[in-house]
């Protein structure tokens, strides 16, 4: 592993343990030439999927991506850290196992909304904003009363 520091390419490990869910593995490390420490992660992943985008476009599924449309969503709502990474390994898995080489983008989408809208309606109508492309307040208005008659129900 390649030192972030000095670019070095022998480090060492010097502790390893498993992340709260089991689904990665945290390793310390450190670097041989400038003594630096830093962290990764190890996950397990399934197979290589390809995102299709609107106008047909292609690129690799990235987990980091669903992470940081996550965390905007959810950002300042005190939504503990544990649960939206418990959110992004759950859609993460459902993209790889669902036996699919392509999926698009537009499921990942609705995904993610699901996940939210259990967790969240402010993060849900947050994420909804830019995935529906939300222009006027109106926009706003009648989704989130969408949300309201629906949490009554």
């Amino acid at each position: 592993m390649r030192c972030p520091f000095c670019a070095h390419d022998d480090t060492q490990v010097k502790d390893s343990r498993p992340t709260e869910d089991n689904a990665s593995i945290r390793r310390r490390r450190q670097c041989s030439s400038c003594g630096a420490r830093f962290t990764t992660f190890e996950r397990v992943q399934l197979r290589e999927v390809v995102v299709v985008k609107s106008g047909d476009r292609r690129e690799p599924f990235e987990r980091s991506k669903l992470e940081q449309s996550v965390a905007l969503a959810s950002r300042k709502r005190g939504i503990d850290q544990e649960r939206l990474d418990q959110l992004i390994s759950g859609i993460q898995r459902q993209v790889e196992t669902s036996g699919e080489p392509e999926v698009p983008s537009a499921h990942i989408g609705e995904l993610v909304m699901e996940g939210l809208r259990q967790i969240d309606s402010v993060a849900y109508i947050r994420f909804a904003s830019v995935y529906r492309d939300f222009s006027e307040a109106r926009d706003f208005e009648e989704f989130a009363s969408t949300v309201q008659q629906a949490a009554k129900e």
